[in-house]
């Protein structure tokens, strides 16, 4: 039986009329989904410090995000350096495994993917549509509030909305539930803290990169060389690269089809990142126009 999809909604349905500036911000932000299965399993030692401050500085992090704390993006001030490494710190395989290159890489790659979920970036924007990764906290006018009755696991709580929140958009009831038992909040009555904490927005979308969802592997052990394919990703063409983690985060909606936009985008925000961490190598399979969704 197929898993259930989440969904990770996208961050901008309108919100040129929120910006006080001449220009349209536009959002690329996609819909993102997962399988059940949930379990980032870490050891005693996973709570020691993170190697990501040796990988983004703050000054490389201010270069990254250039316009993140501008008024005309929503949230501004809010997804502050300190709050991503005390994220990290929770995660310390993230950044922590490999080599030099595959660590920097693998960052590079989580920031591009929450870059365009979050950016407020457009074709003509100043210092280039990849300069505005994180302008948007939470998505703008909800098409509903994304509660999944049939879930029974992870119970509606009464007057909650479940829409997208934080870096990664997280979405649906069946998304809050696990991911606020895996990280000690209550995602069920409180979805709202993901909004509101940036260390628990930053955590929630590394919980989705670390955290394996059967029949998906993590982004994580994608990025690191640890995914192994099964009969039925071989079948798939679901090849190593960054192209997968498209796959894993919104495959039903981008991947197996040329030309869509949002694609390019999340590579655009890669080759911009890997740039800046000194140069490091894209690697290969950087789109998913081949691989067929686990949606399928």
């Amino acid at each position: 039986m197929a898993a259930l999809p989440l969904f990770l909604r996208p961050v901008l349905l309108a919100a040129a009329a929120c910006l006080s500036v001449s220009v349209s911000i536009i959002s690329n932000a996609g819909v993102a989904e997962a399988g059940f299965g949930f379990g980032y399993h870490g050891g005693d030692d996973d709570w020691s410090k993170s190697r990501v401050a040796s990988i983004v500085t703050e000054k490389l992090y201010s270069d990254m995000f250039k316009h993140k704390d501008d008024t005309a993006c929503p949230a501004h001030g809010f997804y502050n350096y300190t709050s991503f490494l005390r994220a990290a710190e929770r995660f310390p395989a993230f950044g922590g495994d490999g080599d030099a290159a595959t660590r920097k890489r693998e960052v590079a790659a989580f920031l591009a993917q929450i870059s365009h979920e979050t950016t407020g970036g457009w074709a003509t924007a100043p210092d280039g549509p990849y300069a505005w990764g994180l302008c948007f906290k939470e998505e703008i006018s909800p098409a509903s509030n994304y509660c999944d009755n049939t879930t029974t696991e992870w119970p509606c709580v009464a007057g909650e909305s479940y829409h997208g929140r934080g870096p990664i958009q997280l979405s649906w009831n069946f998304n809050y539930g696990p991911a606020g038992q895996a990280l000690g909040f209550d995602g069920l009555g409180n979805p709202e803290v993901v909004a509101g904490d940036p260390e628990v927005a930053f955590k929630t979308a590394l919980w989705f990169w670390m955290t394996p969802r059967s029949p998906k592997p993590s982004c994580h052990d994608v990025m690191v060389g640890r995914y192994r394919p099964t009969d039925a990703d071989v079948a798939a063409n679901r090849t190593a690269g960054f192209g997968l983690t498209t796959n894993i985060i919104n495959g039903g909606i981008e991947c197996g089809k040329t030309g869509v936009p949002q694609v390019d985008d999340r590579i655009g925000f890669f080759r911009r990142y890997c740039e800046l961490l000194g140069g490091v190598d894209v690697g290969p399979n950087l789109d998913c126009t081949q691989q067929q969704p686990y949606s399928s």
